[in-house]
């Protein structure tokens, strides 16, 4: 019985295993060779030298604006959105709070939407003529229509405030789940103690949530580091490609322009790559406080 078993595990693990090398690691390293060759997509050969893309890549303008754009809604959008995620969680795991299931959903329900349906809803909103621009005009806030998507400086606001609208309920669900995991003696206790509400979050809830806090900005730098939809379907990466991300110039050049340019496309996709490793590293170390 256990030899068979044994077959039969070997064989489900075979099977999985064989299809993650054909449809992840295959590609992963078909785009690496694709990355040290240089021409059309009919007739690429190798470069020389072979590093050319890479170092193409850092004297390339265009390449270090996005890189720019990137960071700079890494740096604003994650950490508000992960900290409002927290604390929306711990309002609603209130278990005296009426109508929890509703807030729940509500909060939700963004994430639920179409990428580009949710980015094509927001270029409406912000559109010089669109709601946004009525309600304000319509409050006194404003004597004329601005144009949000227009200028650098709103047009990026105007990014970010969308990724946090809809990524903030995704990370709220998983720091309720945590929540609810843990143990309310604990913060019995540390009433009996004479703590208050923000001794309780800082010292008890924040460390026993550091997995999750981990796992969500871990999932929430490498989404923002491939940020796509808002970029191309939003602000079409303008004005004069001041809000373009990486993933977008990576599009435009293998795809988007006349010459699909694969092979430098496929090197600054591996750089991407080698930023989320790091960064991922980073974030585990900081967060781990094993003895």
């Amino acid at each position: 019985m256990e030899k068979k078993t044994n077959r039969w595990g070997w064989a489900f693990l075979i099977l999985a295993s064989a299809m993650i090398m054909l449809f992840s690691f295959y590609p992963m390293f078909s785009a690496l060779m694709t990355s040290f060759k240089t021409g059309s997509s009919a007739n690429m050969k190798y470069a020389d030298p072979i590093w050319k893309n890479f170092l193409r890549m850092f004297k390339d303008r265009m390449f270090m604006t996005t890189l720019k754009n990137t960071f700079l809604y890494l740096i604003i959008q994650v950490p508000i959105m992960l900290v409002l995620a927290m604390l929306l969680a711990q309002l609603l795991n209130n278990q005296h709070l009426k109508f929890r299931g509703l807030f729940r959903t509500c909060i939700f329900l963004p994430c639920a939407i179409s990428l580009v349906s949710y980015s094509l809803i927001f270029r409406s909103l912000f559109a010089t003529q669109g709601l946004i621009n009525s309600v304000l005009m319509g409050l006194g806030f404003i004597e004329e229509n601005i144009n949000w998507l227009g200028t650098t400086s709103t047009a990026r606001g105007v990014i970010i405030f969308a990724l946090v609208w809809r990524w903030t309920g995704y990370n709220m669900v998983f720091y309720l789940a945590g929540l609810q995991n843990l143990d309310y003696q604990v913060y019995e206790a540390a009433q009996i103690d004479g703590a208050n509400g923000w001794h309780t979050f800082w010292h008890i809830t924040v460390p026993q949530l550091r997995p999750v806090i981990i796992m969500t900005s871990i999932m929430s730098i490498n989404g923002t580091l491939q940020l796509f939809d808002e970029s191309v379907n939003l602000t079409a990466g303008g004005p004069a490609s001041t809000t373009m991300t990486m993933s977008h110039y990576i599009y435009n050049t293998a795809f988007g322009t006349g010459t699909a340019n694969f092979g430098y496309a496929s090197a600054m996709s591996f750089l991407v790559l080698v930023m989320v490793a790091i960064l991922a590293f980073i974030n585990l170390k900081v967060g781990d406080r094993r003895d």
